[in-house]
């Protein structure tokens, strides 16, 4: 869901990444109401299970597609950093939605690993088969993409690929072995699986939501970088929040050894500017002040 970054492409190429992903959308949901039709006509809960997870990708998918649209338009009065943060809203429905899902199967799966029933193992391995296939279209048609979007979106249905030929391993073995647990087993593991992924998902968001200082920045090390630059005296009153995971946005009070002319603090804030793109911050705002200044912040 990460196509918010990519607002600075051509229109072209920003066309051929909202076509790549629209693609995959259709692929993937077209092949989900397959799946849960046939989950239900193989009385296999391994593929239902693997209907929930793909519901949850054609979510995202359908995410990624909108947001690459929305992403585009300019920041407004409402919106001063602009639609960014819009990606956040989508991972938190998407991530109740896999929640809810998962769970259902899973109490309908576990009660099945003590009383197994037998699924259609021929249905089974059709559907794994077709699975494997249709997903894996779905990932080389995003692999021909560069941009982060896409790529995430790819490792998405290439997880999916894996889910299925973990379905068909299953069927393979129940079709020359009599052993029906393998299916709830298969199921309770997938489930398992996209709950772990859920938890890292809602964990990130909330800590963007909740304006946490970016996971991939080191506040010391700005610091500390920061210090190195011989007409910095000190630093303070720094905070750093990302928008939406990507963009990264922070605000620093900077302490000069002396007073310098206007044409030196702008050579400097382009110098701390450069230092701080290089760490993973693409918008910063600073404030200069001088040794024996008071700041009010800083109290």
């Amino acid at each position: 869901m990460h196509a918010h970054q990519h607002h600075h492409h051509d229109h072209h190429y920003g066309h051929t990444e909202v076509k790549n992903i629209r693609a995959a959308f259709f692929l993937n949901l077209s092949f989900t109401i397959i799946e849960l039709v046939g989950g239900l006509i193989t009385n296999s809960v391994a593929i239902l299970s693997d209907a929930v997870h793909d519901l949850g990708d054609s979510f995202s998918l359908g995410l990624s597609w909108y947001f690459q649209k929305v992403a585009k338009r300019p920041r407004t009065k409402e919106y001063t950093y602009g639609y960014k943060r819009f990606s956040l809203l989508g991972a938190v429905i998407n991530s109740v939605i896999l929640l809810v899902g998962s769970i259902l199967i899973l109490t309908h799966a576990i009660p099945r690993l003590f009383n197994p029933q037998h699924p259609d193992v021929k249905g089974m391995l059709l559907l794994a088969v077709l699975g494997v296939i249709i997903n894996g279209m779905a990932v080389l048609r995003l692999r021909k993409g560069s941009s982060i979007n896409e790529r995430v979106v790819s490792l998405h249905l290439l997880e999916d690929v894996l889910g299925w030929l973990a379905v068909l391993i299953g069927a393979g073995i129940m079709y020359f072995v009599d052993a029906p647990f393998i299916d709830p087993l298969l199921s309770i593991l997938i489930s398992l699986y996209i709950l772990y992924n859920v938890y890292r998902n809602i964990r990130q968001s909330l800590r963007i939501i909740l304006q946490g200082s970016p996971s991939q920045l080191d506040m010391e090390e700005v610091k500390r970088s920061l210090l190195e630059i011989g007409e910095v005296q000190d630093v303070h009153d720094l905070h750093a929040w990302s928008v939406d995971g990507e963009y990264n946005v922070m605000t620093v009070h900077v302490v000069l050894r002396s007073a310098l002319p206007m044409e030196e603090q702008h050579r400097l804030k382009l110098e701390i500017r450069d230092k701080l793109l290089s760490m993973g911050v693409q918008h910063c705002t600073i404030e200069f002040e001088v040794a024996d200044e008071e700041c009010v912040y800083s109290r």
